[in-house]
């Protein structure tokens, strides 16, 4: 792709680095911002920089907040005994969605996957079983995607929590093998989150 100005390169190639964004999306973008008249590049602009500087991460769940304690973990109604650990932040979005979840949330940021160099130690584990020490926490939804890595994942940190007084359950597979959370309908995640079943490490 061939261009007559860098200026309107760079701009494609910084778009075109985002997800399921290629050349020609990008150009397409690139050219609407340069014909629009309403500002609306600019607001993209600020609200991007804002972005990067004032998002933070919960210090209890690591859902993204604008403050230290996200609004999910402030609310009062919300039961604080039932805990959703995912793998990530748009799993907690897609689970919020079905209205069939009124507990909290503990986002891992990831799943265990050797192949991919993910080991324990680079999720948020120690936290969660931090939090489970404090006494307060009666149950853990594991909703995790079900793959063979979402399946270690549960099966370490069942695990690890052995020794507490915990009960661990893990959605129903109305999510297919192999699918990811964020993807399922609406209907289908929260019918597995109401169907939740024990989860046992005795396979």
């Amino acid at each position: 792709m061939k261009f007559s100005s860098k200026t309107l390169e760079n701009a494609v190639d910084a778009l075109s680095s985002l997800p399921s964004i290629g050349k020609k999306t990008a150009l397409r973008l690139a050219l609407h911002l340069i014909n629009d008249s309403t500002e609306k590049s600019k607001r993209i602009a600020e609200s991007l920089v804002d972005l990067e500087n004032n998002i933070n991460y919960c210090k209890i769940c690591y859902n993204i907040s604008d403050l230290e304690v996200c609004e999910i973990c402030k609310e009062p109604h919300r039961n604080k005994n039932l805990v959703c650990v995912v793998e990530s932040v748009r799993d907690v979005m897609a689970i919020e969605e079905t209205d069939q979840f009124n507990g909290t949330y503990h986002v891992l940021g990831g799943v265990i996957s050797p192949m991919d160099g993910i080991g324990p130690g680079d999720l948020n584990i120690d936290p969660l079983v931090e939090r489970i020490a404090q006494g307060e926490i009666n149950e853990l939804i594991m909703a995790i995607s079900p793959t063979i890595e979402g399946d270690t994942t549960i099966y370490y940190l069942s695990k690890m929590l052995n020794d507490y007084n915990v009960e661990i359950s893990t959605i129903a597979r109305g999510v297919s093998f192999g699918g990811e959370l964020e993807y399922a309908d609406e209907l289908t995640l929260g019918r597995s989150i109401v169907s939740r079943v024990p989860y046992s490490t005795q396979k």
